[in-house]
């Protein structure tokens, strides 16, 4: 293939990402609580910076969906100066673990801690953005938007401009679940895309009233850190938030790799380099006062199926985006909020594994649970404390399963000989109770020969437990000889 062809492929590629990455950058940002433009740079800097930096090859970062509800937090708490103070020091800490080769064993976290991630925050994001579909504001996070749900209803039939919303709302959600459908236009223009421009169409024509996007313009939103918000970086607080954003938006990041690195036959992704790139867009987008970025799936995708060869794809999708932030930020103007709702709650939708999880409970129903608790854990109690759940769910039922211990028990006739008991698997403190009922249930009138030997691992406390449990039995005049 010579240059000219792949230049092609790659500009009409950049081309379909640009329109699928528009309405997404704008409807997380005005999520997220921050200015619509703030969303557009983030893309451009996914585009410019990290779209040409080393890593992987075609997937495409920006914005994304994944980190809504802890942007969000973040700002109500500390602000936009706030938050460009903690995207700066997540790319930082990106940039630093990358150095240190630490970026593959992201690849060592549970897929079930990571699943359960997604759909956590793709039920806060819904359970948020269903307000934002009636153009009302939602009382909380979590818990209680959830628990609010019952009064959104009925203060949206009793207001017909919420009802209009609705509409808006709910008939973006069609279109993006049926669009696709319709293969010949899909092609032509991006379902997102597709949605939004139909919805303010809608919007216009029947001159509905609701509320549309603010529009402040790209230099006016762009908020850089000031010292006082760089200063609060020691905070404890701080950096557990810092961490989250850091954990959440390296591990999306980098699966988001492994998914697409499945779809095409170019080169591998570098985990290390790609998470040196992460950090440093994330690192410019924290001193512009920017969303943080990831790589996202969507774009992804949507860039190797459009027929991209190269990362220049990406670096122009950035450009065009650019281009648009800068020519055309009026547009913005007119586009109708319940319309971005709409695509968030399907985005929201779409980050809950659906599919998956009643096969993994006929399957692995440890991991299943590890994924239902960590889902529940973050609507219940927040999102860095709901990764933290997950993480020792996880190593607490890997511990679990890994420390199977069994007891090989032979009687011989003769009741003047041994009883011969032999330890085989891996003996740790999970499976101590278990193994002193079995010692138990051996005849009180024989002499015992236990035979360590089988095992792979014999932890302090099983060894301390095995030694007690011998010493009793001698002092009622059993021999009792431990093997190992």
């Amino acid at each position: 293939m010579n240059r000219f062809t792949t230049f092609r492929a790659d500009f009409a590629a950049s081309l379909v990402v640009f329109l699928v990455a528009v309405p997404l950058c704008v409807g997380v940002a005005v999520a997220s609580g921050v200015p619509a433009e703030l969303g557009l740079v983030t893309g451009i800097v996914g585009g410019l910076l990290t779209g040409l930096l080393p890593g992987s090859s075609l997937q495409v970062s920006g914005p994304a969906a994944g980190l809504t509800v802890l942007v969000f937090e973040a700002v109500k708490e500390y602000g936009v100066g706030g938050l460009g103070a903690l995207v700066l020091a997540a790319g930082a800490l990106q940039l630093a673990m990358g150095a240190l080769k630490l970026g593959r064993w992201f690849r060592a976290i549970s897929v079930a801690v990571v699943q359960g991630m997604l759909a956590g925050i793709g039920l806060v994001l819904i359970a948020g953005q269903l307000y934002a579909l009636a153009d009302a504001k939602a009382p909380g996070s979590g818990l209680a938007n959830i628990g609010a749900l019952p009064g959104l209803v009925t203060d949206t039939v009793r207001s017909t401009s919420a009802l209009s919303a609705l509409a808006v709302g709910a008939g973006t959600i069609a279109v993006l679940v049926l669009w696709p459908r319709w293969q010949r236009a899909a092609r032509i223009l991006p379902a997102p895309l597709a949605a939004v421009a139909l919805a303010t169409a809608a919007v216009w024509a029947f001159s509905l009233p609701v509320a549309r996007i603010e529009v402040s313009g790209l230099l006016d939103a762009i908020q850089p850190p000031g010292l006082a918000d760089l200063g609060n970086l020691v905070e404890v607080e701080v950096i557990g938030t810092v961490l989250a954003f850091t954990l959440i938006a390296s591990a999306e990041s980098l699966f988001s790799a492994a998914a697409v690195d499945r779809l095409h036959n170019g080169p591998r992704t570098d985990y290390d380099k790609e998470l040196m790139a992460q950090g440093a867009g994330n690192a410019v987008c924290g001193v512009l006062g920017a969303l943080p970025m990831t790589a996202v799936i969507v774009r992804s995708a949507a860039n190797v199926q459009a027929g991209a060869r190269t990362k220049a794809s990406r670096v122009l999708h950035g450009v065009w985006l650019l281009v648009f932030a800068a020519a055309f930020p009026a547009a913005l103007g007119v586009v109708p909020v319940a319309a971005l709702a709409g695509i968030l709650v399907h985005a929201g939708w779409k980050l809950i594994p659906r599919r998956e999880l009643v096969p993994l409970w006929r399957e692995h129903r440890g991991e299943a649970v590890v994924l239902s608790v960590t889902a529940i854990a973050i609507v219940a109690v927040g999102m860095f404390e709901g990764v933290l759940i997950g993480l020792l769910m996880a190593v607490a039922k890997t511990a679990w399963e890994t420390s199977h211990v069994h007891l090989e028990i032979h009687t011989p006739d003769d009741e003047e000989e041994p009883v011969l008991v032999r330890a085989v698997g891996n003996a740790t403190f999970l499976r101590l109770p278990k193994l002193l009922d079995q010692l138990d249930t051996l005849p009180a009138e024989r002499d015992v020969e236990l035979d360590l030997s089988g095992l792979r691992h014999l932890d302090h406390a099983c060894g301390a437990a095995l030694t007690s449990w011998a010493e009793q039995h001698r002092r009622s005049r059993r021999t009792v000889e431990l093997v190992s």
